[in-house]
């Protein structure tokens, strides 16, 4: 019996890195799924219960430590892996923590560590 793939949301604005996350997730044997702005990712988290979500910072529409507060912040989701992926480094000020998100990448990002960061948080979800 096979095992079901882990399932990622990439929320993203930019298209060419969101493109570049999911290529690498789904190479590495992920079911993606993404969205280019953060007005949809909660009622797409609650509908298909992803395994992580990668959450990009400056949305063009909504700023994503404030949907990843939201996200810890419900007993239906607090529970889900977030990843923030994001060019603003800085990830040790208190705005950057008090949104909750399990891990941080900053862009540019290498390859092996982005999949690594990944593993571990959806392996620590499974256990």
């Amino acid at each position: 019996m096979l095992a079901v793939p882990k399932t990622v949301l990439v929320v993203e604005d930019d298209h060419d890195i969101r493109e570049l996350i999911v290529i690498i997730l789904e190479a590495d044997g992920y079911e993606v799924a993404s969205l280019d702005s953060g007005r949809d990712v909660i009622l797409t988290v609650q509908r298909t219960s992803p395994d992580i979500l990668l959450l990009d910072v400056m949305l063009g529409d909504m700023d994503g430590r404030d949907i990843c507060k939201a996200l810890k912040s419900s007993p239906a989701t607090s529970q889900m892996p977030v990843m923030i992926v994001s060019a603003t480094h800085g990830w040790e000020t208190r705005h950057e923590r008090q949104c909750m998100a399990d891990d941080y990448v900053a862009k540019p990002f290498d390859i092996t560590d982005l999949l690594v960061r990944v593993s571990n948080l959806v392996n620590r979800k499974s256990a």
